[in-house]
């Protein structure tokens, strides 16, 4: 059995920390879990990134971006020095994305860069062969044979698939958003959080540093699934938070639906696909949610009434101890602080 991953004890086995029998249970542990050897290797890398950077004055912007990442802890709650060093190992890679990016020139109103992969995509009315622009206002358009690339100023790019329609709407420093009326793109970003969004007819997807794909109808019906990084789903105050190896549904113009591991046990993805009209779907939920599955009961939380809250607290709770600092009481009444506390804990497991 694989167990539980061992990201908080990553950066200790790599410095040589860990007592003789913890090394060696990491070591067989990582012998069994590729998701553990690769977030090893990043963390190593990480840490190397960080004896070698030089000091420089960081912009005030960036630290938003910092103290976001970060987990939340009390004043009074000192971490250990090889936690800090793995979140700030964690976090070097992306700190220095975003550095490169306020680095860059900027310019106002820049057009966007667009490489024709298959057919004839068109800008407006006009066929793109080989390469061509596009700016604010202006819509791309792919039949069912053809596709293209666009490249999203200097924060990433995207593929856009056959049979998709989209528009940009705004290209600035602090905001690329598109609107995406019908069809797929697969976005890849490397820049500080909360630069790209993407406006769907069931609500925008936020990147936090990312790489997914996103299909949506043009009643906002559609799948949004994340291979790397983080995306918020946000429509009318409700936000479903989607990591790497998730996805989670939009609604027709209902916004996003609750977010699932991809290898969740199949029985637990049916239920949630009837979980609107179904009540009896929560039983089933409960009874085959694991630990990782902590990501769709933290998420079914705010969506019920308090009696299946409080079956869904229990089930949290039998999966993985409640941490310091969360109380029932202020879990069940949605309390903003408690629940983000818990989030943070829980994301170890995600």
């Amino acid at each position: 059995m694989i167990g539980r991953h061992l990201s908080r004890e990553l950066a200790a086995h790599i410095d040589g920390e860990l007592a003789s029998s913890a090394a060696r249970r990491v070591e067989r542990h990582l012998q069994e879990c590729p998701r553990c050897r690769a977030e090893r290797e990043q963390v190593r890398s990480g840490m190397s990134a960080l004896d070698h950077l030089p000091a420089a004055q960081a912009p005030d912007a960036l630290w938003s971006f910092i103290e976001a990442a970060i987990p939340r802890h009390r004043p009074h709650d000192a971490l250990p020095l090889r936690a800090w060093r793995l979140a700030l190992a964690t976090l070097s890679v992306a700190v220095v994305a975003g550095a490169l990016y306020w680095r860059l020139p900027h310019l106002p109103e820049t057009r966007w860069a667009i490489e024709q992969i298959h057919g004839a995509p068109t800008v407006g009315a006009k066929a793109v062969r080989g390469a061509a622009r596009i700016g604010p206002g202006e819509w791309l358009e792919t039949d069912s044979s053809s596709s293209a690339t666009v490249m999203v100023g200097a924060i990433g790019s995207l593929e856009v698939a056959p049979n998709t329609r989209l528009r940009i709407v705004t290209e600035r420093p602090g905001e690329h958003r598109l609107a995406l009326a019908r069809g797929e793109i697969h976005a890849k970003i490397s820049a500080p959080p909360r630069l790209f969004f993407v406006d769907t007819a069931s609500g925008t997807a936020v990147d936090l540093g990312c790489e997914y794909i996103l299909h949506s109808g043009e009643d906002g019906s559609g799948l949004l699934q994340v291979t790397r990084g983080w995306v918020s789903f946000q429509w009318k105050g409700v936000e479903s938070l989607v990591p790497a190896g998730a996805s989670c549904r939009t609604l027709p113009l209902g916004g996003p639906g609750i977010p699932y591991f991809d290898d969740a046990p199949e029985n637990l993805k049916r239920a949630l696909e009837s979980f609107a009209a179904k009540r009896s779907a929560l039983d089933v939920i409960l009874a085959e949610a694991r630990v990782r599955d902590t990501l769709t009961l933290w998420h079914l939380l705010w969506r019920v009434g308090l009696a299946d809250r409080e079956r869904i607290y229990d089930r949290i709770a039998a999966l993985t101890p409640i941490p310091a600092g969360v109380s029932r009481q202020k879990a069940l009444s949605l309390d903003a602080d408690t629940m983000t506390r818990w989030k943070d804990e829980l994301a170890w497991t995600w």
